[in-house]
């Protein structure tokens, strides 16, 4: 290291393989074993500037102005641990949403107004059926009103007034739908729950949307989990009597 310095040419000690591979994507170089084995092609040279910079009791080696970097670092600063940790969740759940958008084009209202019209989709469907098979369409129907049920009762106000109103928007998006003639797939309507008045609220002009992708994966792992419970018909323990 000391003969590398006087080439002025910095080293690092101790670097993780998750760093060392990030720092490869960053400046474009190419991950050898031997010094023997280097090519003039494996070099990185899309850094533009590398510093050393002291953060808090810490330093840090920041590689900045690169050409064209395939991964890059963010930086998290707060006051405690729990803070820290905090921010990072906010952070990893904000970058999840982009992939599953990037990854699925296609959002949803948010606010409560999916949830309530599959359910009233559902019930709708399951009025046209009878006996043992409608169950199911009305169990669904009831358990996806209880997200915009939530969101009321989080904000405060009446939540049997506000779950009203808000099923009589959508019913009445079906009703104009039976008169104009149109498919049921074709019933549009994205009225939701502002989560921090509780007010009924368009999400079209309120701008509140969730990927579709996250929804319907929710909804899935519901009913799987619902199946997997009727499934059991009987329950082990392991404990033991007490004399």
């Amino acid at each position: 290291q000391h003969y590398l310095a006087k080439a002025n040419i910095t080293a690092f000690r101790r670097l993780r393989k998750t760093d060392n591979n990030r720092i490869a994507r960053a400046v474009g170089a190419t991950i050898v074993s031997r010094t023997d084995e280097i090519l003039e092609s494996d070099i990185g040279l899309h850094c533009g500037l590398f510093e050393m910079r002291k953060l808090s009791n810490d330093w840090f080696c920041y590689l900045t102005d690169c050409k064209d970097p395939k991964a890059c670092t963010i930086v998290l600063r707060g006051g405690s641990k729990d803070v820290l940790m905090e921010i990072e969740r906010n952070l990893q759940d904000a970058m999840q949403v982009v992939r599953n958008v990037v990854n699925s084009p296609k959002l949803v209202p948010g606010g409560g107004a999916i949830e309530m019209a599959t359910a009233m989709a559902l019930k709708k469907k399951g009025q046209t059926m009878t006996g043992v098979q409608q169950a199911p369409f009305l169990a669904v129907s009831e358990a996806l009103e209880v997200i915009p049920r939530t969101l009321a009762q989080n904000c405060g106000v009446s939540v049997i007034r506000t779950i009203t109103q808000l099923r009589a928007k959508h019913a009445a998006a079906y009703e104009d739908a039976d008169g104009n003639d149109k498919p049921a797939d074709q019933v549009k309507c994205t009225w939701g729950i502002n989560g921090e008045t509780g007010q009924l609220v368009d999400m079209n002009d309120y701008g509140v949307w969730e990927p579709l992708s996250v929804k319907a994966q929710t909804i899935k792992t519901a009913i799987e989990s619902a199946c997997m419970i009727l499934r059991i018909d009987d329950i082990v323990s392991g404990s033991k009597r007490r004399a």
